[in-house]
C-alpha cells in the first residue's frame, strides 16, 4: 500500500498514467517507461559523481558495485574480505544471480564489474580472463563409483544426474562439453542451487557436475570427486565491464587486486 501511494503521488506529479494493472500483473505505460529510463540516467550520473569524488580522496570512500553468477559466490567473499580490510571506508554492493539475471544487470549497466564463467560475447563489453573454473563430477561417498580409480565418462552417462537450471553458466559449459563428445546425460532432476545439488548428491539421488570452487569453499564431507576421464572440464572465470564506461578508481584497484592477489589466493586454496 505504501508503494502504491507513492506511485500515485508520482503519477499525479508527472500528470501522466505511469502503469496499468491487468489481473494481478502490472504493465508500465510509455510515460512510465520513459520515467524509468530517466530515473536510471539520474542514478547513473549520481553514481559517476560518487566515483569521481571518491577518486579525489584516493580510495578512502565510495562504492564498489559487483555482480556475480551464483557459483562465484563461493570464493568472491573470501577475496573481498582482505580487499575491504585494506580499504575499510569502501562500501560494496554485491549482487548474485544466475547467468541470465547477471546479463540483465549488465544490459542495464547496473554495476562496475561482472563475473561470469560464460560472458555474453554478443554484447559490447570488455572481457578479461581471470582464473580457472574447473568442473568436476561428484557422487555420494556411499556410491559404488566412489571406489573406482578410473572411470570412462561413457560408463556413467546412464547414471541419474542432477543439473543446474537453463540459464546457468555451469549448465552451458556442461552442454558444450556433451556436444563436443557426442554424449547425452540421464537428467533426473533440475535444481537451481549448487547447495541443494550437493545435498541431493550426498543423499544418493544421483551424480552431478559442479564447479570445483563450490566444493573448495564449503563443507561437503559426504561427497567425493570421481576420477573421470576428460575431467575436470576446462572452464574459466572472466571479469566483464561495459565497454566505454569510465571505471572508477575503486573498481580499477579491485580488478588489479583480483588479477594478481586474488588469483594467487585461489591457487593456494585449490592446492590445499
Amino acid at each position: 500500500p505504501t508503494v502504491s501511494m507513492q506511485l500515485k503521488k508520482l503519477a499525479d506529479s508527472v500528470g501522466e498514467t505511469l502503469y496499468e494493472t491487468r489481473g494481478r500483473k502490472l504493465y508500465f505505460t510509455d510515460a512510465g517507461q520513459r520515467l524509468i529510463a530517466a530515473g536510471r540516467e539520474i542514478f547513473d550520473v549520481i553514481g559517476r559523481l560518487d566515483s569521481e569524488l571518491a577518486d579525489l580522496h584516493g580510495l578512502k570512500a565510495g562504492t564498489l558495485k559487483l555482480a556475480v553468477v551464483t557459483t562465484a559466490k563461493y570464493f568472491i567473499p573470501h577475496l573481498l574480505g582482505p580487499f575491504c580490510a585494506r580499504f575499510p571506508e569502501i562500501d560494496v554492493s554485491f549482487a548474485i544471480g544466475n547467468r541470465e539475471q547477471v546479463i540483465e544487470r549488465l544490459e542495464r549497466n547496473d554495476d562496475d564489474i561482472y563475473i561470469f564463467s560464460h560472458p555474453p560475447r554478443e554484447l559490447d563489453i570488455n572481457v578479461v580472463q581471470f582464473a580457472p573454473n574447473p568442473l568436476v563430477v561428484i557422487a555420494s561417498r556411499a556410491h559404488p563409483l566412489a571406489q573406482r580409480k578410473r572411470i570412462n565418462f561413457g560408463d556413467i552417462v546412464n547414471e541419474p544426474f542432477l543439473m543446474r537450471e537453463s540459464g546457468s553458466g555451469t549448465r552451458l559449459a556442461i552442454e558444450t562439453f556433451l556436444a563436443q563428445h557426442h554424449h547425452t546425460l540421464n537428467v533426473r532432476m533440475t535444481i537451481s542451487s549448487n547447495e541443494a545439488i550437493k545435498h541431493a548428491v550426498a543423499e544418493g539421488l544421483g551424480l552431478a557436475i559442479v564447479s570445483q570452487h563450490s566444493l573448495a569453499y564449503s563443507s561437503a564431507p559426504d561427497i567425493c570427486v570421481l576420477n573421470v576421464k576428460n575431467f575436470p572440464i576446462k572452464n574459466d572465470w572472466y571479469l566483464v565491464s561495459v565497454r566505454g564506461k569510465r571505471m572508477s578508481k575503486i573498481a580499477e584497484t579491485f580488478v588489479d587486486y583480483l588479477q594478481h592477489e586474488g588469483v594467487a589466493m585461489l591457487r593456494q586454496k585449490a592446492s590445499a
